[in-house]
């Protein structure tokens, strides 16, 4: 009953979506598609449910070399990569937007783990690989919303940031995950989906923390 209420929910919330946001979308496409590279959208492979291959799709922030560039696949705040553009797009969540076609299509739904790519996953524990992905993966999520600042993080890193990232973000995303995995209800969902908007409206609110009082301890990220 859970999938299908889900599944329901998904496909409510990405339509009424769409109605609304069709202006904002148009507008993104044109001023990408006249300024940077004049790519409009991002299309990547990632690992989703079941651990199979698809293609996400986000609006395009970053220099289409930018895998090959400087830190790879971590992004640091200023990230001379990214596009000026770009920089309101990430910030405000709007290049994950497009991720509502992933969701018509199945590959994705509104709220669940994170969707990695294939050389990310790889580096999780191996007991935990088959675990992570037994729920489609999410346009947002309990890590997404606890990790709105890892680009700051990251950045903040005195020492190797890759070290860093592997030592002591990825296993907390693992974590969190697998915290989402065993109390993931509808109720769980919609707390999810209300403190994505809220901490987009209000960044620095504690409000995560309270909602959900009860999630493993972090490491210390300073």
């Amino acid at each position: 009953m859970y999938f299908f209420i889900k599944r329901v929910l998904d496909l409510a919330i990405v339509f009424s979506a769409l109605l609304v946001l069709s202006p904002l979308f148009i507008i993104v496409a044109l001023l990408l598609r006249f300024t940077g590279e004049g790519e409009i959208f991002y299309l990547q492979t990632r690992l989703g449910y079941l651990n199979l291959e698809f293609q996400i799709i986000k609006f395009a922030t970053m220099l289409k070399n930018s895998p090959n560039i400087g830190t790879g696949s971590l992004t640091v705040r200023n990230d001379p990569r990214v596009l000026p553009l770009g920089r309101f797009l990430r910030k405000s969540k709007i290049n994950e937007l497009p991720q509502i076609i992933n969701v018509i299509k199945g590959e994705m739904s509104v709220v669940g783990p994170r969707p990695q790519m294939k050389a990310d996953f790889e580096k999780f524990p191996p007991s935990l690989r088959d675990d992570i992905f037994k729920s489609k993966p999410g346009i947002t999520g309990i890590g997404s919303i606890f990790f709105r600042d890892e680009e700051k993080w990251i950045s903040n890193c005195s020492g190797d940031k890759h070290k860093f990232y592997m030592d002591k973000i990825a296993p907390y995303k693992t974590t969190l995950e697998l915290w989402y995995l065993k109390n993931k209800s509808t109720i769980v969902d919609l707390k999810i989906i209300f403190l994505t908007f809220w901490i987009i409206i209000s960044p620095d609110s504690k409000m995560f923390n309270k909602v959900f009082s009860d999630l493993p301890d972090p490491p210390q990220f300073d």
